[in-house]
């Protein structure tokens, strides 16, 4: 073959590859719950394209999906074992969504933090049929290919993680009502009103804080109404005076990026139901928060 046939080659492989890349990092970043890992397996994903006999495949987008969800797969059992050592909670990396509401998907689905965080309880290959279902309208049949099942497997897998959400998650509010409650919920936690957030929190509400190890964020859940409006009571005049505040996009809904002297100390991000705010994460992770807050400048 002629130096300049290779060159065509790669070219269009180029070209394929770059119109399935948002679909790939959209897969892999719902089973995992980190734009960096994402960012891992799409990279991977194009090196093998890059030696893979392209000449038999008819549909470029449908391969190279198996191959990013087959590594998420694999990433994803060896990263519940670094999850379980993680110190604190782990929180899902947040991503801006104000430019891609799908994130590469069909549907904006599975791409909320809280989803994110309640997909990581069921196991990657459940996880994986989930998300090529719900967000990205795959058929049963693909499904099973993808993962390599039967397709009644496929159907009973996607069943099992629509009910585990179900029973985890209750119904959702809307975007603007989301909005509103946040703006209820800071004030409150900003100048550690106990009443207002007794009102807006949930009975069996959780706060979450993911520092990593790093920033002076609290190791374990806060769960319960009273135990977590105190908890922001006291935590106010600690945390908030000298910090300013800017409203950003993360994972399809409003929150809030908290930051001192212009450096990110954390994003604020809650799950909110007709009952009140179900869960509070604190994303706090110097290296969870800087990606996003470089993407909202991009």
């Amino acid at each position: 073959m002629r130096a300049e046939d290779d060159t065509g080659s790669l070219a269009i492989a180029t070209r394929e590859f770059m119109d399935a890349r948002p679909q790939l990092f959209g897969v892999a970043y719902r089973v995992l719950g980190s734009s960096a890992e994402a960012e891992d397996i799409v990279q991977e994903a194009w090196l093998r394209w890059q030696d893979t006999d392209r000449q038999g495949i008819v549909e470029p987008t449908a391969f190279l999906t198996t191959v990013a969800t087959r590594l998420a797969i694999n990433v994803a059992k060896s990263a519940r074992v670094r999850r379980e050592a993680y110190v604190g909670s782990w929180l899902p990396e947040p991503v801006d969504t104000s430019r891609d509401p799908n994130v590469g998907a069909e549907r904006a689905e599975a791409v909320e933090l809280a989803v994110l965080l309640v997909l990581e309880k069921l196991n990657p290959v459940e996880r994986a049929a989930y998300v090529l279902r719900e967000a990205f309208d795959y058929p049963y049949p693909q499904i099973a290919q993808i993962l390599d099942t039967s397709e009644a497997n496929a159907r009973q897998l996607v069943s099992r993680s629509r009910k585990h959400l179900a029973a985890e998650r209750k119904e959702s509010v809307s975007r603007a009502e989301h909005r509103r409650l946040l703006e209820v919920f800071l004030t409150a936690a900003r100048t550690g009103d106990l009443a207002t957030l007794e009102k807006v929190l949930a009975e069996d509400v959780i706060s979450y804080s993911d520092g990593g190890g790093v920033r002076g964020a609290s190791k374990i859940p806060v769960v319960g109404r009273q135990h977590v409006a105190h908890y922001l009571k006291a935590f106010a005049p600690r945390f908030w005076p000298g910090s300013d505040i800017s409203w950003v996009e993360a994972n399809g809904r409003p929150a809030v990026l908290v930051t001192f002297g212009g450096d990110a100390a954390a994003l604020l991000c809650l799950d909110v139901s007709p009952q009140g705010v179900e869960r509070i994460m604190w994303v706090m992770n110097p290296v969870k928060l800087a990606p996003y807050v470089t993407s909202l400048a991009a």
